[in-house]
């Protein structure tokens, strides 16, 4: 009697069910910003306590970039409620082979690596709370380093299925391009690059880092940072050579086999403190050496030597744990905030070490987050298809393509941590030259050419019919 009102109440249950998904999601990501958030704000206070030269902005930025992470999946949602019909079939259909094949590629890493260190997790005596936390803590860098895999397979399979059952011939026919069709796909790339970005602002590169220390607590073996650091104050003069930074070292814990030299104005010796132990107070800033022996220098004498039993506070050195260790930190174990507080304080303090490795990872970290987008522009392309052959040969360009991305990044690195390649040519050239390729192979698809003729026989045209 009222079909406009059956209609309507259609339309909105319609409406209410889609929008059931972001809600759901949106709800579960504030579940984790609850869990996460307090814990990462708390973290954030110590390191600023423990390290007062810090890039303040940059750390009290983790809190938010978390928060915009747990949100993430809602913003998908959403996005994926906006789109129309075919936008969320072809979502679904990536969805499905997206996780089918991240999860088929995390369990074979897992058993690789589980294989490998179960002897230490035999010796910790815990061995299921030791798994737990050592693979829930390098579950980011996990995340990143199998992310782009998992998305080349995901693109190969979805696209080619799609192909092979002539559903994109089916959706080219009813008026769709190809650009139109795989625009879901480059949201898609561009979401995962936002997560890998956030990933490699902090955690992933810091869980890669922590699993030698974590190994090292569940065993019981003494813990140390970094070993033989050598740090140079020009300013004052001295020059700092620390054997170990125990664990704790930026609340207090004591450095171990520390010898400070400090120089005259002219160059000249003029005393020398060998201590076992160095710590530093992060309450009133005071530097306490353990049992230390002062060894004095004027010119053209010997040395006096004074061996003091009774403790040297020294309150006037501005020094820091956080200063003293950065020479001897590997750059590939840093996130953003402690890169731009190592180069800040490098530059401060007139280049105390080499810094090309730890500019050319500060460029890294962002352009490693472009590598899922410029994934997305090799392998669809490669993976749509028009002939009843199938499409094994551009799966076998596109794993060559990526094989080759892998290889020439890996170079573009270790050149520019040496120094022969400037920094941010090094860590976005790989990206720049793939996305260039990867922009052509669309074009040539969307043309409908056949660019594996065109590279290896005579270049014709290929009709989807």
């Amino acid at each position: 009697m009222y079909p406009h009102r059956g209609q309507s109440m259609i339309f909105s249950r319609i409406v209410r069910s889609r929008f059931l998904i972001p809600a759901g999601l949106a709800a579960l990501g504030a579940l984790n910003c609850a869990f996460l958030i307090p814990g990462e704000i708390a973290s954030v206070q110590q390191q600023l306590k423990g390290f007062p030269d810090s890039d303040v902005l940059a750390h009290q930025a983790r809190p938010l970039i978390l928060a915009a992470l747990c949100f993430l999946p809602a913003i998908t949602g959403f996005l994926y409620t906006l789109g129309g019909t075919m936008d969320r079939y072809i979502a679904r259909q990536f969805t499905g082979s997206f996780s089918l094949c991240f999860g088929a590629l995390l369990t074979i890493w897992f058993l690789m690596d589980f294989a490998d260190k179960v002897g230490d997790f035999q010796d910790s005596g815990h061995v299921l709370q030791t798994v737990m936390t050592f693979y829930s803590t390098r579950l980011p860098a996990v995340f990143l380093l199998l992310m782009p895999y998992s998305l080349l397979l995901s693109l190969l399979y979805s696209m080619g299925k799609l192909s092979s059952s002539r559903e994109i011939i089916a959706m080219v026919q009813a008026g769709r391009s190809i650009a139109r069709i795989t625009r879901p796909l480059i949201i898609a790339g561009l979401l995962l690059s936002a997560l890998a970005a956030g990933l490699n602002f902090h955690w992933a590169p810091n869980a890669e880092g922590r699993q030698n220390e974590i190994l090292a607590e569940a065993t019981g073996k003494i813990v140390t940072q970094a070993t033989n650091v050598i740090f140079r104050n020009p300013s004052d003069r001295r020059l700092w050579m620390i054997g170990a930074f125990p664990q704790d070292y930026e609340k207090g814990a004591p450095l171990l086999d520390v010898e400070i030299t400090i120089t005259r104005e002219d160059k000249t010796l003029q005393s020398r403190i060998s201590t076992p132990m160095a710590s530093w107070d992060p309450t009133n800033h005071h530097w306490t050496l353990q049992n230390p022996i002062i060894r004095t220098y004027q010119p053209g004498q010997a040395p006096t030597i004074d061996a003091k039993s009774e403790p040297l506070v020294l309150d006037s050195w501005p020094e820091t744990p956080w200063q003293l260790i950065k020479p001897g930190l590997s750059p590939a174990f840093l996130g953003i905030p402690d890169l731009n507080s190592w180069i800040r304080e490098n530059l401060k303090n007139g280049n105390f070490a080499n810094p090309s490795p730890y500019l050319t990872h500060w460029h890294y970290r962002w352009a490693l987050a472009f590598t899922c987008l410029v994934t997305v522009l090799l392998a669809t392309p490669l993976g749509i298809h028009f002939s009843r052959r199938g499409p094994r040969g551009g799966v076998f360009v596109a794993v060559i393509l990526s094989a080759l991305m892998l290889l020439i990044s890996n170079i573009s690195i270790a050149l520019g941590e040496s120094g022969t390649l400037r920094p941010a040519l090094a860590a976005w050239l790989p990206n720049l030259a793939f996305t260039l390729l990867g922009i052509y192979l669309f074009q040539q698809r969307i043309s409908n050419r056949s660019f594996l003729q065109r590279w290896f026989k005579s270049g014709q045209k290929v009709t989807p019919t």
